[in-house]
């Protein structure tokens, strides 16, 4: 697996880790932040940052195929 590929794959999966497998941990009313119990928040902010690890992993995969590129098509 290149690099790019790898980086895309961690990028991806970075949300889902965070949303279902660190759930446990942080399933706690308080703190508060922003007015909202601490899980709320949790799970609101990785909801608004998974557009934005998925288009970095989007632009990690299309760099691969362009003209230029050293490595596999």
């Amino acid at each position: 697996m290149s690099g790019r590929i790898r980086w895309s794959v961690v990028l991806g999966s970075v949300p889902f880790l965070t949303l279902v497998l660190a759930l446990p941990f942080v399933n706690r009313l308080r703190p508060f932040i922003l007015g909202l119990p601490f899980v709320l928040f949790w799970i609101l902010f990785w909801i608004l940052l998974t557009p934005v690890l998925l288009f970095a992993a989007y632009r990690f995969e299309s760099r691969r195929g362009k003209p230029g590129h050293r490595g596999r098509p």
